[in-house]
């Protein structure tokens, strides 16, 4: 599709079932990605890439376990097992994903100080990935999200690419979320819809 952009959220191993914060049925989020990135001229895939001492791994913090919610740069951060790691298995996309139909891999989450849900800022706002100015370069006015997970980094990777100016489509049978707590799927689409997110089938 002339103009608009497929944007592959986190297809990683560590995300997909047997994975260290395993999404339930995310693997089936693969096919339907392989079945999609043919429709347009530009794929791009974000890849959560973390540092072994990141502050939103509860391994880190002596005490605490996953779920539990700390101050991390001043911003409120849930802990999460430890994940996508860097150069790890588990950080690599999954397998069955056809990496041979994405043209640019956006990394996020490097800086152990502040996590990175979205795909085009930290949570902080601070440090842009560099996605939108790759979407502009490539004259993209339009872009469709899908991935994992759709209550964590595919909620805030629509809205900021709404944020951004750019006309934002949900792919919602290509994704699937974490529900930490009952609702939270339903809220994270809820929200998306109010900010102009269009949530398609």
């Amino acid at each position: 599709m002339k103009n608009r952009a497929l944007i592959l959220v986190d297809l990683q191993n560590d995300f997909m079932p047997g994975g260290s914060l395993a999404v339930a049925d995310g693997d089936s989020t693969v096919a339907v990605a392989n079945g999609l990135m043919a429709n347009y001229d530009l794929v791009v895939a974000t890849q959560d890439w973390h540092p072994s001492n990141h502050g939103s791994f509860a391994a880190n913090h002596p005490g605490l376990n996953p779920g539990e919610v700390i101050e991390l740069g001043g911003l409120t951060q849930v802990l999460w097992p430890v994940h996508c790691v860097q150069g790890t298995p588990g950080a690599s996309f999954h397998s069955g994903l056809d990496v041979g139909g994405i043209h640019a891999v956006v990394r996020k989450g490097e800086d152990p100080g502040v996590d990175s849900y979205s795909g085009f800022f930290d949570n902080g706002g601070e440090r842009s990935t560099g996605l939108s100015a790759l979407l502009r370069e490539r004259g993209i006015t339009a872009v469709d999200v899908m991935g994992l997970a759709t209550d964590y980094c595919v909620r805030f990777t629509a809205l900021d690419a709404k944020r951004e100016g750019f006309q934002v489509r949900l792919l919602r049978s290509g994704c699937r979320g974490v529900e930490l707590s009952p609702g939270d799927i339903d809220a994270a689409l809820a929200e998306m819809s109010a900010a102009g997110v269009v949530l398609v089938d």
